[in-house]
């Protein structure tokens, strides 16, 4: 498809300056983006209810469609939040605070430098830094499934600090919370429940901070925002169907090789970016 002329690249991202589209065409494109981008979050949003992580992964890719990285991942956090605010409210009877009080404070502090870091972190470093750790957290989540090892629950600080780290710095907290979540929580709809509280304070602690250095550019994307929440909502009903239905480990393992997929080639794009290769 050749694009018209009043929609351009920024540093080979898919970045849409939508205010450049002011002919029918533009208008046309960025009408059928957005309808595209809507159905992609609908249907992540559903998967990763039983799976219990991955939506800021599946959605990422879409949203730098419209906004550069720094933008992307604050925009993916207000949608991220509000499909985990809905889903806690739909499951919040098989919520287990036991394991909620085990990462609590250790998830928030690393949740807050995450954050922070973040915005001082230039864009093609932080995209690579993105891919890194979208190949090597599923990878490691991969592993404890097939080695049976399983961590002490006295380290469970360390997942939620380094949930919460990653959650802030990179947008993405699932694949870490999972490795030291699932084996807690073989139940998977209590499972489900509580990754919805942890994520949930993940995306309160830290969506004040990127408004902070970028409520401008954020709030400048209502529509988009508007648009993706009510799909993340939507989608979380679906996906509470499919929670009892679908079996876990089928959805768990197609997430895992999308992570991987998109970790591999946001590692490109940085490594390109960056002049490394």
């Amino acid at each position: 498809m050749v694009l018209p002329d009043n929609i351009h690249f920024e540093r080979n991202f898919f970045y849409i300056d939508c205010y450049l589209c002011y002919s029918n065409v533009g208008h046309d494109v960025e009408i059928h983006l957005l309808l595209l981008s809507m159905t992609i979050t609908l249907v992540a949003a559903a998967l990763t209810v039983p799976a219990g992580f991955g939506l800021a992964t599946m959605l990422t890719p879409v949203v730098l469609f419209w906004l550069p990285p720094h933008e992307a991942i604050a925009v993916v956090a207000i949608i991220h939040g509000a499909h985990n605010a809905w889903k806690l409210k739909l499951l919040r009877l098989s919520v287990d605070f036991g394991a909620v009080k085990r990462y609590g404070w250790a998830l928030v502090v690393g949740a807050v430098i995450g954050a922070l870091l973040h915005s001082y972190i230039p864009s093609d470093p932080l995209l690579l830094v993105v891919g890194l750790a979208l190949v090597i957290l599923p990878i490691l989540s991969a592993t404890e499934r097939w080695t049976n090892f399983r961590l002490p629950e006295s380290e469970d600080r360390i997942g939620g600090f380094g949930s919460g780290f990653f959650g802030g710095l990179t947008g993405h907290q699932g694949a870490l919370r999972a490795m030291f979540l699932q084996r807690r929580l073989p139940d998977k709809v209590s499972y489900a429940a509580t990754a919805s509280v942890l994520a949930l304070a993940v995306d309160i602690t830290r969506i004040p901070i990127y408004i902070i250095f970028e409520g401008s550019a954020i709030l400048d994307e209502y529509v988009l925002i508007l648009a993706l929440v009510i799909s993340a909502v939507v989608g979380v009903n679906l996906g509470k169907v499919w929670l009892t239905k679908w079996k876990q480990s089928r959805i768990r393992a197609g997430i895992l090789i999308a992570i991987v997929a998109s970790g591999l080639a946001y590692i490109v794009e940085g490594m390109i970016s960056l002049e490394i290769v």
